[in-house]
């Protein structure tokens, strides 16, 4: 790195995953970012000529340095959140599925059509995902165009990445008459508009914000509304995303409707592709797992909710030992907390209670399934470098090329819960801490592709 070249630096203790499973943790690194917000390189401690870097960008201007109990992290990755729920976040919980989704979301998400009510939750959400280091977002949006368009705008607005879709949804024995589309027409209509209109925006030149295909899953789509979703998938090469095998009920829905699982129905409607996102997949098989792996999947592991509405754990260490590629979604608002980072713990926490099982009245060799869980490291990762792996993007990692999406926690705030014991918390000890501990608080700076969008 040629420090005339770079636009601002970073130097500090920087941690990231480059390797599922493992940690990187490089003490007085420096991170060089260029003009355009990508990573120009990272030099290490020890490198050939770190000194004279450091001094010329600090000469310059151009070095921020962090104190000892700051950390640089890569920005964190939301697979799978739905934008219009954010109103009724933490409210319904208790509620059976079909009850919660008739009763409170349907009509709450019907409200969209109001583009004033639209904008002004849209900027709470976004906002707030960013005050909590969310750098990338994947969010479902509404069957609403216009509304679709002001999710995309805030996003630009306020500089976080992500990638918007107008729901799809025209089945009318699956969907309440007052929100649906009208027809696959006009579902398939509505989505050629938005992915033009999305893709032409001259603030949009470097596809900050990317449009999406969005079927709301298979139950509540028509086969002419899938097919020519498909068809549009096939030929902008957007991004695909929707809800497969989440639960029972939708898992065998599917069956029994196409003869197939969620996973090889999507295959024969067009919309697996490489760039097809998936959340949940719980109820997914082995033979779903294969397609998976062979077109290139992403998968939006969804641990809070999944506890909520689909009575099961998805099989996370299964899936990354078959090397898919695995993100985390905190799934508002099925799933309670914003927080990618309790979003991480939970991913955890629920491999833990799928390894061990929960019932005491069965016996402990039959209750669990062994090597079933994940650790701080994995779940830190899928947050991470499995989320920009999931979504086909060049984030989550501190490398040469990859947009620098970044964000500074400070452990050593007063009143905090996130504390570090000089002489007690060393190595991955304090990134386990890091996310189980830190707060909102102690996020204290954000950027996205180089932009500070917070602090």
């Amino acid at each position: 790195m040629i420090a005339e070249e770079l636009r601002f630096a970073v130097q500090g203790t920087i941690v990231h995953a480059p390797i599922r499973g493992a940690l990187e943790i490089l003490e007085d690194a420096i991170v060089g970012v260029d003009a355009a917000g990508t990573i120009a390189g990272v030099a290490r401690h020890g490198d050939r000529g770190h000194g004279e870097l450091a001094a010329a960008l600090a000469a310059a201007g151009k070095l921020e340095r962090l104190g000892a109990k700051q950390f640089l992290l890569p920005g964190l990755v939301d697979a799978h959140i739905h934008a219009p729920q954010w109103p009724q976040l933490g409210k319904a919980l208790d509620r059976p599925l079909d009850v919660w989704l008739q009763r409170y979301t349907y009509p709450l998400e019907a409200r969209y059509a109001d583009p004033e009510f639209a904008a002004r939750v849209y900027s709470s959400l976004v906002d707030t995902l960013i005050a909590n280091g969310t750098t990338t977002a994947l969010y479902f949006g509404t069957i609403h165009l216009e509304a679709s368009k002001i999710l995309a705008d805030t996003c630009l607005r306020r500089g976080q990445r992500a990638l918007v879709g107008k729901i799809t949804m025209d089945h009318p024995q699956q969907c309440p008459d007052y929100y649906r589309d009208r027809s696959a027409r006009e579902g398939i209509e509505g989505t050629r508009a938005f992915i033009e209109q999305l893709r032409g925006r001259p603030d949009n030149a470097q596809g900050l914000v990317a449009p999406v295909v969005m079927p709301r899953f298979i139950p509540s789509c028509t086969d002419a509304l899938l097919h020519g979703l498909g068809e549009i998938a096939q030929a902008t090469g957007a991004h695909v995303h929707t809800h497969c095998s989440e639960g029972d009920w939708e898992h065998a829905f599917v069956l029994a409707r196409c003869g197939r699982t969620d996973t090889k129905s999507l295959a024969h409607f067009g919309l697996l592709t490489e760039r097809a996102v998936l959340a949940h997949c719980n109820y997914i098989d082995d033979g779903d797992m294969a397609l998976m792996h062979e077109r290139g999947v992403g998968i939006a592991h969804c641990p809070l909710a999944n506890l909520y509405f689909s009575n099961a754990v998805f099989p996370a260490r299964r899936a990354l030992d078959r090397g898919l590629a695995v993100g985390l979604g905190t799934d508002v608002s099925g799933g309670a907390s914003p927080s990618m980072l309790h979003a991480g713990q939970m991913a955890v926490t629920a491999s833990r209670a799928l390894e061990d099982g929960v019932s005491a009245r069965l016996p402990r060799e039959s209750r669990g399934n062994p090597g079933a869980r994940i650790d701080f490291r994995e779940a830190f990762w899928m947050a991470t470098a499995g989320g920009g792996l999931a979504l086909d993007l060049k984030v989550g990692l501190f490398a040469r090329g990859y947009g620098f999406d970044a964000m500074i926690i400070d452990a050593g705030l007063p009143d905090s819960n996130l504390i570090l014991w000089d002489g007690l918390d060393e190595g991955d000890d304090r990134v386990q801490k890091m996310l189980y501990n830190a707060e909102r608080r102690n996020i204290t700076r954000v950027w996205v592709q180089g932009r500070p969008v917070k602090g």
